[in-house]
């Protein structure tokens, strides 16, 4: 069927038929995390927006709904104060449906009275304008070619792009333009783009990032349902060092008791240096609010036995204890240098005080430390190498003195 013929705009109020929950989906025959709303996906909640265009469903994204609107900008300013190492980003799209259950970008869907929970997977935003308006946002005399992050909040290479094809105008735009540029993403389409992106590349700096955490396929299938498994995202990493592109890695979040064991962190810390990464950072798993209570569901249903001590690891907070993420440290640190990682950063972006990692095999991870002094915040402030340009490319771009040569990944 052509997509055209799928375009659906209910009256306000006028739900239409229940999709129901997608197979996979979380909350499937069980209460969901909701806006008074139930269980079933929104269809109208974004039709008193301005800028909606139509929404659409389509068979081939069975249980999904896209908003098409049009945005009068994509540029977002990152917020004073961030310790993020970006001043910019671009949000092509709004909802995922990759469907993760830890997904921290959760809570800003419900910005758009949809519910974090199954209208996060199910209801997509997709700004069909954004590389016309990006390039209009460009051309003003008063920007300053900062670097822009793509990937940020929800993927810009979820499925729903190889329909609308937003990510080749937006990475002209910016490359035409002199503008760096990163990306973020589990989606394997991003292959499609590498002719793009080493174009660009020979323009302005470029850093390229996966998110993969775990190896397991039936774990990874049963947290993150939409998304191309671990084998299909360690041969793109592989194809993008080949291309001779950059590619960190931002192996987020590491799940207490289920992907922490030595056996799986050997085997992901073995599967990306086998594949070529250039750099990786590693992570326990957050729980902002909306996330939280998604993904509680989620444990107290597939993990029943887990859930009390999820509840007790991360309290009434975010974060996983300090006790652990400090354990986590000395493992990740261990298996980052026992492959070849040991150059760059090993625990959620930043180290923690003390031993700098034991090279024992049998060490416990145990390392000297003052619990006051680590602020999770701090640990997720920074990027893998290859994830994006360094500061000394970024320097040049902005003065113009930006070569191809100086786009080709290097270690840090």
């Amino acid at each position: 069927m052509r997509w055209d013929a799928q375009a659906l705009n209910p009256a306000p109020g006028d739900r239409g038929p229940s999709k129901g929950p997608r197979t996979g989906d979380p909350g499937a025959g069980e209460p969901g995390v909701t806006s008074g709303r139930g269980q079933s996906p929104a269809t109208d909640a974004l039709l008193p927006l301005i800028g909606l265009v139509r929404s659409v469903t389509t068979p081939e994204f069975a249980g999904v709904t896209f908003h098409e609107v049009t945005a009068k900008s994509v540029l977002n300013k990152v917020v004073a104060g961030s310790r993020m190492p970006f001043e910019w980003t671009i949000n092509p799209y709004r909802g995922c449906s990759h469907a993760c259950v830890y997904c921290f970008a959760r809570k800003s869907h419900t910005y758009l009275d949809f519910d974090a929970g199954l209208d996060f997977d199910s209801q997509v935003v997709v700004k069909i304008n954004a590389a016309e308006v990006l390039r209009r946002e460009l051309a003003k005399p008063s920007w300053g070619r900062q670097h822009v992050a793509l990937g940020t909040n929800t993927d810009p290479y979820q499925r729903a792009e190889g329909r609308y094809r937003l990510m080749p105008g937006i990475i002209g735009a910016l490359a035409d333009s002199g503008t760096p540029l990163s990306i973020l993403t589990k989606g394997t389409l991003l292959a499609r783009d590498i002719p793009l992106l080493k174009h660009a590349a020979a323009q302005v700096p470029v850093g390229v990032g996966i998110s993969l955490a775990m190896t397991d396929e039936r774990l990874s299938e049963a947290v993150e349902p939409g998304t191309p498994g671990p084998r299909a995202r360690l041969k793109l990493i592989t194809r993008l060092r080949e291309a001779g592109l950059p590619c960190g890695v931002m192996a987020m979040p590491i799940l207490p008791w289920l992907s922490d064991s030595d056996e799986a962190l050997d085997s992901l810390f073995a599967s990306l240096a086998a594949a070529g990464a250039t750099g990786v950072t590693a992570g326990a798993l957050y729980l902002k609010p909306g996330t939280r209570e998604w993904f509680m569901q989620w444990i107290a249903r597939e993990h029943p036995q887990l859930a009390g001590k999820y509840r007790r690891l991360y309290g009434t907070g975010s974060y996983a204890s300090k006790e652990y993420r400090a354990w986590l440290s000395g493992r990740i640190r261990y298996f980052k240098a026992l492959h070849g990682f040991s150059g760059s950063q090993g625990f959620s972006h930043s180290d923690l005080n003390g031993d700098p990692g034991s090279n024992d095999p049998n060490s416990t991870g145990t390392v000297s430390y003052d619990p006051n002094s680590i602020d999770p915040r701090d640990e997720e402030a920074q990027y893998p190498a290859g994830s994006i340009p360094e500061p000394a490319a970024l320097a040049g771009a902005r003065h113009g003195s930006h070569t191809a040569e100086a786009a080709q990944p290097t270690l840090f």
